[in-house]
């Protein structure tokens, strides 16, 4: 149950609607346990009457208040029930709510590395599947373990003030209930934990498959994920079998013992009215009506033990997240305004998850409004440089500085709210293209993002669609092409009008003459802004302040456009290369 224990404070923020339906719950079961005693009240009548003790008109008198009582205390019963289910249940649903925010919030701050470590089904599965394991403790496994007790306690004082001999041999089978429901707890606690993760398992490879399924079926390999994902369903449902197996033996055992009660209440209680130990024959249908009021109580403590189990072993996974602690730490609580000047000074970094060397020893200074360009082959460390600048990793050695302040002793939402980022693979979302582009400034104007959209050069195709900027686009914006794609990703930064912004390498898909004017709209809307240009291509870099040629994660060459042409080395070996590339179309 230790697991359980982060949920304390959930029930100590909602203590005031949890002890009202406690309260309801007490009286709903005293109502309800009004009516063996009335029925055993009403049996003792007739078996009066039919002995002569009583006249007819008294029969009939007493019988008929019994059945108005039952039928009035029916009734109460229900309505307090009635209550009760919308006190607790609905305290679930809060509880359910507060903890998804908790685990989303909490995903949030977690640092890039924790998602490459994670899956997506697996981190799906626990905001879901597991936070509705345990909603149903929270709420139906405390409303049935309330009512229980309730019942129990209650019809125990009615039943020993009754027969206090007939109540001990009634309730002889609860050690043999209890123990058990122990036994089986802690082999449903284990399969309840197997399941959660086979059901990750699932998930994961559900998630990747339909976000790969434009590679699945360009390389025509539905059969094969089809095949892998019966092996990975076949896995899980044994598993659940082998779950349900154990949780199937409660209820007939809850019925079987319950039967058990039965036999003795008719057989000792028989023999004590026989004996005359039991004054009224009405007592024994009381206490038959007690047993079998207790039927379902009994029955669920099997089935909320097996909630409990479930519950602990999905907050056991939920807690796992939840104790990560983000690796990127906010140490500046005041916010901050940025003007742009960046400077690495003898910048190392290695990524954590790869051991892989991506920096070293780079330095180079950009004043506020200035623009860097950099260059370099596949994997010299172009796009570590932004994201070490929106702090997506700390840096192993040197400093970064941004306004001449250490970047991690900055507001962490000041800094990155100064930044605009294209990323390489331009990530949209299910949503409108005026949203995807709002996504930049919440707040934009129709014209704004009009503005932008043209600045990006992608205005007209927006336009030829049939919604124009009200299309819905597909996942990951998988109706749009790579270019367009990039291009809303370029407007979705420009809107923000930050201090400082980063493009990596986001016109790789757009033809040459797009680019040109791309560009031309960058250098008038980047004219105050501190930017930095990864790219591939000279006609990206050309303008630029600076430049900077990376190699292995060392920097090669440095200067501007007309002194790196004139001088050997990478940049003078690509721009020839790509003047006659272009020379030849």
């Amino acid at each position: 149950m230790k697991a359980l224990k982060h949920l304390n404070k959930y029930f100590y923020k909602y203590r005031y609607r949890l002890i009202i339906g406690i309260i309801i719950t007490i009286i709903a079961k005293i109502f309800a346990l009004f009516t063996p005693r009335l029925i055993g009240a009403s049996i003792n009548v007739v078996s009066d009457r039919f002995e002569g003790k009583i006249s007819q008109e008294v029969f009939e008198s007493e019988l008929l208040i019994n059945v108005l009582l039952i039928i009035g205390a029916a009734i109460v019963a229900g309505i307090f029930t009635f209550l009760m289910r919308q006190t607790i249940i609905n305290v679930s649903r809060y509880i359910e709510y507060d903890l998804k925010n908790e685990i989303y919030q909490h995903y949030q701050i977690l640092s890039l590395n924790f998602y490459k470590s994670n899956r997506t089904g697996d981190l799906m599965n626990r905001i879901s599947e597991d936070v509705g394991k345990v909603r149903m403790y929270v709420g139906p496994a405390i409303m049935y373990t309330m009512n229980t007790i309730t019942l129990f306690v209650v019809a125990l004082i009615y039943m020993i003030s009754t027969a206090p001999k007939l109540t001990l041999y009634t309730l002889l089978p609860l050690p043999i209930l209890s123990f058990t429901i122990y036994k089986l707890s802690r082999l449903i606690n284990k399969r309840s934990t197997i399941v959660q993760q086979s059901l990750s398992t699932l998930s994961t490879y559900s998630q990747e498959t339909f976000s790969g399924i434009s590679v699945i079926k360009s390389y025509g390999i539905e059969s094969r994920t089809n095949t892998e994902f019966d092996s990975l369903s076949a896995k899980n449902r044994q598993k659940q079998i082998n779950l349900t197996k154990v949780q199937a033996l409660f209820f007939p055992l809850m019925i079987l013992l319950i039967g058990i009660s039965n036999i003795i209440v008719i057989y000792v209680g028989g023999m004590q009215y026989i004996n005359g130990e039991i004054e009224n024959i009405g007592t024994i249908a009381e206490f038959i009506i007690y047993v079998n009021m207790l039927t379902w109580p009994v029955a669920t403590v099997g089935w909320v033990t097996s909630l409990i189990q479930q519950a602990e072993a999905s907050q056991k996974r939920i807690n796992e997240f939840l104790d990560t602690a983000p690796e990127i730490k906010n140490k500046a609580e005041e916010l901050t305004p940025i003007k742009g000047n960046i400077e690495f000074k003898n910048v190392s970094f290695i990524y954590p998850d790869t051991n892989i060397e991506a920096l070293k020893d780079v330095s180079f200074k950009l004043n506020s409004g200035e623009t860097l360009a950099i260059l370099g082959k596949t994997g010299s460390g172009k796009s570590t440089i932004l994201d070490l600048l929106g702090r997506l990793y700390d840096i192993n050695n040197g400093s970064i500085l941004v306004d001449k302040t250490e970047i991690s002793n900055l507001n962490l939402y000041s800094l990155r709210e100064s930044i605009g980022y294209v990323p390489q693979d331009a990530f949209l979302f299910s949503d409108t293209i005026k949203n995807n582009i709002k996504f930049g400034k919440e707040d934009a104007t129709e014209e704004e993002v009009i503005e932008a959209a043209k600045n990006a050069r992608v205005h007209k195709n927006i336009v030829d669609f049939k919604n124009g900027y009200d299309t819905i686009l597909g996942e990951r914006g998988l109706t749009l092409s790579g270019g367009q794609k990039q291009r809303l990703s370029i407007a979705r930064a420009i809107i923000k009008t930050p201090e400082i912004l980063l493009f990596d390498d986001c016109l790789s898909a757009v033809d040459t003459e797009t680019e040109e004017k791309i560009l031309k709209n960058l250098v008038k809307l980047t004219k105050d802004k501190t930017t930095i240009i990864v790219s591939h291509r000279i006609s990206s870099a050309k303008n630029a302040d600076k430049i900077i040629v990376l190699d292995d994660g060392k920097v090669i060459q440095t200067g501007n456009h007309e002194t790196l042409i004139n001088t050997d080395g990478y940049y003078k070996e690509l721009y020839v290369k790509q003047l006659s590339e272009k020379e030849l179309h």
